[in-house]
């Protein structure tokens, strides 16, 4: 029987060597599917980060406007809080999607 299977799969070194790859790509805690994983999550992760720090920057522009133009201000009242002046009639017109 053990003539039929090559020489290659009967040597020691080459199933030694077989049985360390299957183990560091499935079953050990930093194998190539985990890696492969954490890789993912870290772009994502990152894509996360440039989104947020996009967002900040948005929001400080803005708030330097409201703080510092009481135009500004007064624009943003009106836009989004529905305030008027005095005398003033204010219309809500809601758009369909």
């Amino acid at each position: 029987m053990w003539s039929k299977i090559p020489s290659l799969f009967r040597n020691k070194y080459f199933l030694a060597l077989i049985i360390v790859l299957v183990w560091l790509i499935f079953f050990d805690t930093h194998s190539i599917i985990q890696q492969w994983r954490m890789n993912r999550q870290l772009r994502e992760l990152r894509q996360e980060r440039e989104f947020y720090l996009e967002e900040i920057k948005r929001d400080s522009t803005a708030l330097h406007k409201l703080t510092s133009d009481p135009e500004e201000l007064e624009r943003f009242a009106r836009e989004q809080y529905l305030m008027k002046k005095q005398g003033e009639d204010v219309f809500v017109i809601i758009e369909d999607e």
